[in-house]
């Protein structure tokens, strides 16, 4: 990354010319190596909290956060070159054509300074943002992201739809949930094990995109008594939007979630797909993987 390009963006943490180095690892699919003289995808990493600060975004002493510092190493595996950042001024047209996907870690109405106090994005940043990822960029949201722009009344907020769901309740407490993967071809899906049942922060959802590919069901079943009694429902997808490319996942909330092997495969599977660095199909599948979510 050029040095001078992270001069101009003083909202970007010092140690952005470190992971720009880090994450041009000699790694394409994981596992396999890149192609000789391919270039690193650029991931902008946002999370800035309009609402509550989940620890897992939360810088402490100026230390990168846990997540940070875990897509650090992701980059490394992965051909993936990582910018943080929490200032919403970096949404411009000009500043997102630089990114190949964005990777979101938020909560709130990011157009308010909100809880954090970080600089928040303008309506036109965030319409500059949806137009970039219609026409092509990526796009992943972790967790929060789905608690992000929330919606008014029946009137889905645009980055909802851009999202594919939002959230509707917290589960209460932490829970152990089973995922049961739903499209092993999709990248890093098919690294999870039928009994991979992290212990998370679980959300359900309200206004699913018809237009979903579920990659994991989450099995209701295997949650403790009384913590939900629903049917099983999606909990990781991607979808097309536009010409772009979508991915969101509801996990992440816990470190133990972060640390975990199978969590980031699903995730780096996810952001090489969003950011063309590998391909799957995904077409709609929401009525036939989860017909109590779809709806009449």
């Amino acid at each position: 990354m050029n040095r001078g390009k992270i001069g101009r963006y003083g909202h970007v943490l010092a140690l952005v010319a470190a992971v720009a180095v880090l994450g041009l690892g000699p790694w394409g699919e994981a596992g396999e190596p890149a192609k000789a003289g391919a270039v690193a995808k650029q991931i902008l990493f946002y999370s800035k909290s309009s609402e509550y600060e989940d620890t897992m975004v939360r810088r402490i002493n100026g230390r990168p956060s846990v997540a940070e510092r875990t897509l650090v190493d992701l980059g490394k595996e992965n051909h993936l070159t990582f910018t943080f950042t929490k200032d919403g001024s970096v949404f411009t047209a000009e500043k997102l054509a630089q990114y190949d996907a964005f990777c979101f870690f938020t909560s709130g109405d990011l157009t308010l300074w909100g809880y954090d106090h970080n600089p928040p994005m303008t309506a036109a940043g965030k319409a500059a943002l949806l137009a970039a990822i219609h026409n092509g960029k990526g796009f992943v949201g972790l967790h929060s992201a789905a608690n992000t722009f929330n919606s008014r009344g029946i009137e889905v907020d645009p980055f909802i739809a851009m999202v594919g769901g939002e959230l509707l309740t917290r589960v209460r407490g932490l829970e152990s949930a089973r995922q049961i993967a739903v499209d092993t071809n999709f990248p890093g899906i098919g690294a999870v094990p039928a009994d991979f049942a992290p212990v998370d922060e679980w959300y359900t959802f309200r206004n699913y995109s018809t237009n979903l590919h579920v990659l994991l069901l989450q099995d209701t079943g295997s949650m403790g008594r009384g913590s939900y009694y629903g049917p099983s429902y999606p909990s990781t997808w991607a979808q097309r939007y536009g010409e772009g490319r979508v991915f969101y996942t509801s996990m992440g909330h816990e470190e133990a979630v972060w640390h975990s092997r199978t969590f980031q495969q699903i995730l780096a599977g996810g952001l090489k797909w969003a950011a063309r660095d590998a391909e799957a199909e995904v077409p709609p599948n929401l009525k036939t993987t989860a017909p109590q979510a779809a709806g009449p």
